[in-house]
């Protein structure tokens, strides 16, 4: 049985990794100034903070439509037996509602929400293409990830508060308190939902090694097969050097750098980095 995995482009999986699972991607649309752009193929997060760091207002993204997705697994249902189509969190965005309603007019299409974002989400598009690739059926697919998705733990620090401030996400107080005590917050996935955790301080790169080890702590409840160090455009050095701390932490068999796309870099801005991995 030739099963098709397909995900938003909120799953932020590199190009290699896409090519190398054989994925296909739905990209979101991107307004800027009232413009929309299609995330990753006409608009890139450096686009963005060029845009905001110009004195422009920051931009927003838009779920796939029912009809854009109606087409696409048409598409795609022509050459394989059965679809699964992975989507940003349904607390996040009305894409696993859209979706939902297009698979009800393809036979043989199965939508996840990932109730997650970013390589959250690309962990489970992974596992669901090895699981595909071994000859699992499209049911069984879909009922190991919707509990291997439980086991997600996903976050981020974010440098700075503008974007979620001019996005109005969060008080002027909240960012101006955060900048002068050079806070950098912790942004948690739970349930779907993001929510504010720790909030470090200090320098970035001092901060973010805080952060790793704390997470990484409990080294005998992670499970080590693969880990994610997803950013939004910071400079390799110093992503080289955090991924030293991880390495440092637990040995993880694979540690895959990726960069954030346009959804994270909307709302989190430039230099935001997260580790993203399974629990046991």
């Amino acid at each position: 049985m030739k099963i098709k995995i397909s995900s938003d482009s909120t799953c932020d999986l590199s190009a290699e990794l896409v090519e190398r699972y054989d994925v296909h991607i739905v990209p979101l649309s991107v307004s800027k100034d009232g413009v929309f752009y299609r995330d990753g193929l006409e608009i890139t997060p450096q686009d963005i903070f060029d845009h905001v760091s110009s004195g422009g207002g920051v931009c927003s993204t838009a779920a796939v439509n029912m009809d854009e997705y109606q087409h696409i697994f048409e598409g795609l249902r022509r050459d394989n037996d059965a679809v699964i189509h992975f989507t940003i969190s349904s607390e996040l965005s009305c894409c696993y509602q859209n979706a939902c309603l297009a698979a009800q007019e393809v036979p043989g299409v199965y939508v996840i929400d990932a109730e997650n974002l970013s390589t959250g989400i690309g962990q489970l598009v992974l596992e669901a293409s090895i699981m595909a690739r071994e000859g699992a059926a499209p049911e069984e697919i879909v009922e190991k990830i919707n509990t291997m998705k439980k086991k997600l733990d996903v976050s981020f620090v974010i440098d700075t508060l503008e974007y979620l401030y001019k996005g109005g996400r969060c008080s002027s107080l909240a960012a101006l308190g955060a900048n002068l005590l050079s806070l950098k917050p912790c942004i948690e996935v739970v349930d779907g939902k993001m929510r504010v955790g720790k909030k470090y301080r200090g320098s970035l790169e001092k901060c973010l090694e805080k952060y790793i080890r704390e997470r990484l702590a409990d080294v005998d409840s992670l499970d080590l097969h693969r880990i994610f160090v997803t950013h939004s455009n910071m400079d390799q050095a110093t992503v080289d050097r955090i991924q030293a701390v991880v390495e440092s932490c637990a040995p993880f068999e694979e540690i895959l750098q990726t960069k954030a796309g346009c959804t994270i870099s909307c709302h989190c801005g430039p230099n935001c980095l997260g580790i993203l991995f399974f629990r046991k």
